[in-house]
């Protein structure tokens, strides 16, 4: 089995955070690591673990609990885009690295507030999901 490792600045960019915060937490314990050839990395599965715990961290959405629902990938982010024609409105939100794009009705976004700069949550719940790793063979 092989152990895969992530440098400091790897692992910072799949959890969204800065390379000191990522240090900082090292520094704490939250997370081991080790030197390798004079670079620090973390095992995969320790920032596998950190990532559901910063996840269950995170701050709900304004006006509180995101209640119970069937949807489990959430993406806690900012709207940085809103296109609206007369029916429908495309919605941008940027949750950490992540960009999530939907297509929502108008009436819905207008009646949610929808502008840039909103705090919001974008669920998904779909029948497929592409897995992608990148560099593997197949």
């Amino acid at each position: 089995m092989t152990v895969h490792t992530y440098r400091v600045r790897e692992a910072s960019e799949l959890l969204g955070v800065s390379d000191d915060t990522m240090r900082r937490w090292i520094e704490a314990g939250r997370i081991d690591a080790v030197k390798t050839d004079g670079r620090t990395v973390v095992a995969g599965a320790d920032l596998a673990r950190l990532a559901q715990e910063v996840a269950r961290s995170a701050v709900a959405p304004a006006g509180g609990s995101t209640g119970s629902r069937s949807a489990r990938n959430s993406f806690a982010g900012l709207v940085t885009r809103v296109v609206r024609d007369t029916v429908m409105a495309q919605v941008e939100i940027q949750a950490g690295p992540h960009r999530v794009v939907s297509l929502i009705s108008r009436e819905a976004a207008d009646e949610l507030g929808l502008e840039p700069g909103v705090r919001a949550v974008a669920s998904v719940k779909a029948t497929d999901v592409v897995i992608e790793v990148p560099g593997a063979r197949a």
